[in-house]
């Protein structure tokens, strides 16, 4: 069984009480169920974590490549400064779909641009917690060679 490395970025920990209108209302718990349940019923094992430490996601990501069979990444505000994120993504050598909880192209101009979603194999985004479980979806059917680039 595939197993999929799920990292949640900064702030996240505090979904369910931060900006809901952008985020939703569920905690980060309650997401964590619904990517547990969804990679579940396609056959996938997942590992869930949170950081709001760049240090932590560069090492997760770093390791990731003898473990795992792809990373659905949230990188929240790192996606917008991390060089280094982005770097650990290549090393990696394993697909990444990259997945935000908030339409960025729909808020702040700043966010509508990652440094992290050209080294990835797409991006969603805008769907809240749905986000993730079409991440999830989308490396499932990637690693099946469904989909290529």
């Amino acid at each position: 069984m595939t197993e999929i490395l799920v990292i949640h970025g900064p702030n996240l920990n505090r979904l369910g009480d931060r900006e809901t209108g952008h985020y939703g209302t569920l905690t980060l718990e309650a997401v964590n169920m619904k990517i547990l349940e969804y990679a579940r019923q396609l056959g996938l094992k997942t590992d869930i974590r949170q950081s709001n430490d760049e240090g932590d996601i560069i090492t997760w990501i770093q390791d990731a490549h003898n473990r795992f069979g792809g990373i659905v990444l949230n990188p929240a505000g790192f996606g917008y400064s991390s060089v280094a994120i982005r770097d650990a993504i290549i090393l990696a050598g394993i697909p990444v779909v990259e997945v935000h909880l908030s339409n960025i192209h729909a808020r702040e101009r700043f966010r509508h641009h990652t440094l992290t979603s050209a080294v990835c194999i797409g991006q969603i985004t805008g769907f809240k917690e749905y986000s993730y479980l079409l991440g999830l979806k989308a490396i499932y059917f990637h690693l099946r060679g469904e989909i290529t680039d």
